[in-house]
């Protein structure tokens, strides 16, 4: 199914694969309107030529700075994959997109199974959006998204 969505300014057109939820499609676009200004050229769900391929990302615009300023990963994202992208992928800055009851207990697993080398000074953040969020933006227009819709949890 294609959605059309409002983001930030930018008609964006999204489709739900077999299998994926509308939640997971709907991260994902709240995850664009929420860095777009920040990341001019973020883009969804586009193949990087690494092992995985990320829902969100920015790649470097400039030389000398990481590859991907930005990845954003919607959903369930393995301990594994968040480690190896962290080690290997020369990201910027990790966000992991939830819909979760309790991503306190998601952060502590995640500083047992990921060096502190390797999530430092906010390098990783987990974005937790309220339970309503799918009624929250049942219209599909997001210019912004409020503060009062998610967490936000430093790993």
């Amino acid at each position: 199914m294609l959605y059309d969505f409002e983001l930030a300014g930018r008609r964006v057109r999204l489709w739900q694969r077999p299998g994926e939820s509308y939640e997971h499609v709907l991260m994902k676009a709240l995850g664009y309107a929420m860095y777009a200004e920040q990341f001019p050229e973020l883009e969804i769900e586009q193949a990087v030529g690494l092992r995985y391929k990320p829902d969100l990302v920015a790649r470097a615009t400039a030389v000398g700075g990481p590859r991907f300023p930005f990845w954003g990963e919607c959903g369930q994202t393995s301990m594994r994959k968040a480690h190896w992208l962290l080690k290997h992928a020369g990201i910027g800055q990790l966000v992991l997109f939830k819909i979760i009851a309790n991503a306190a207990a998601l952060a502590t697993v995640l500083r047992a199974a990921i060096a502190a080398r390797y999530r430092h000074d906010g390098r990783v953040l987990i974005v937790n959006f309220r339970s309503d969020i799918v009624a929250l933006t049942a219209d599909r227009e997001v210019a912004t998204v409020p503060r009062n819709w998610y967490t936000n949890i430093e790993v």
